[in-house]
């Protein structure tokens, strides 16, 4: 592995390539990419809100005034992963997965502005609100959705260099999709990977997540870029898979015992995971994997998901 300090800003992966991190991984602040090769480069993500994204444009310009971004690769719909798309330079393609433009069309920055900024759901998702969302300025972007959609696989050229996009969502979200640089033993994994940080299952089914962990971890990549947290090797993508595995069979146990989903959030044992941030997404991975054990479930909403996650940070 290519060795990364956690700083804000950019590093140099090796081999005309990229990260931009952010720490400390938390609610939206979230990693990119910078992939370059004969005077061109392709951006992986951009981030929250325009400032951000201008802040890491601006700092890229060293690299990308030799290399413009002739393209743009969505890794899936949140908005830490795309707000910034109007920033970049007119005309060029951006790539992304179907269903991740599906979520993005859901999802749109006045629908999140609005959520956080003018929804009353109780003084705990208030409270959540305020630390967690209100540093982002969502009321300023315009949305800008990808140009070009693929399922399961495409590939790009970036110079002469060859990039493959591999579709391994639903998991996270519904269409999440890594960046694969074959000769230079890289991945962008996007949200695929928190790493330091809790995985957060909007999509699931959890097995499939598992399975696209098993999936990086084949292509056996020397250096692996998260969707959040510090740069990282197979170490990293098994710790996910790790949580993924423990809390679906101790939510199923719970499921099993007839208790409710709230009391079985509060009552799973993250001993193993306390020093990761957001521990309060607990409270959504196991609604979700509540669904997963009884479809009759009625489905969960983003905001009522967030409600949970703020009232059991409140309790704990």
């Amino acid at each position: 592995m290519a060795s990364v300090a956690y700083t804000k800003g950019l590093h140099e992966l090796g081999d005309r390539l990229y990260a931009y991190l952010q720490p400390d991984g938390g609610w939206g602040w979230s990693n990119a990419g910078l992939i370059t090769a004969d005077g061109t480069s392709l951006l992986v993500d951009t981030l929250f809100d325009l400032d951000l994204t201008r802040d890491m444009l601006e700092t890229l310009k060293p690299i990308t005034d030799q290399n413009p971004i002739g393209q743009a690769f969505n890794t899936h719909g949140n908005g830490d992963h795309w707000y910034g798309n109007e920033l970049l330079p007119d005309g060029i393609p951006i790539i992304a997965t179907a269903g991740a433009v599906d979520l993005m069309r859901a999802t749109p920055p006045s629908a999140v502005h609005m959520l956080f900024n003018e929804v009353d759901l109780g003084p705990e998702f208030e409270a959540f609100a305020k630390t967690r969302m209100r540093r982002f300025d969502f009321a300023s972007v315009t949305e800008r959705l990808p140009t070009t959609t693929f399922q399961n696989q495409h590939s790009l050229s970036v110079g002469n260099r060859t990039v493959n996009l591999l579709e391994l969502g639903p998991a996270h979200t519904v269409g999440d999709a890594i960046a694969h640089v074959p000769d230079a033993d890289v991945v962008f994994t996007g949200d695929l990977l928190f790493i330091e940080g809790t995985p957060l299952m909007w999509a699931g089914p959890v097995s499939n997540w598992i399975r696209g962990c098993e999936r990086i971890l084949e292509l056996n990549a020397r250096t692996i870029v998260p969707g959040h947290g510090p740069v990282t090797d197979a170490s990293g993508v098994r710790d996910v898979q790790r949580y993924l595995t423990h809390v679906r069979d101790e939510a199923k146990a719970r499921f099993d015992a007839g208790m409710d989903e709230d009391a079985a959030a509060d009552d799973i044992d993250l001993a193993d995971f306390r020093d990761w941030g957001d521990a309060e997404r607990i409270a959504a991975n196991v609604a979700n994997l509540y669904r997963e054990f009884d479809p009759e479930l009625p489905p969960l909403s983003p905001p009522e998901l967030f409600v949970k996650m703020a009232r059991w940070s409140a309790r704990h």
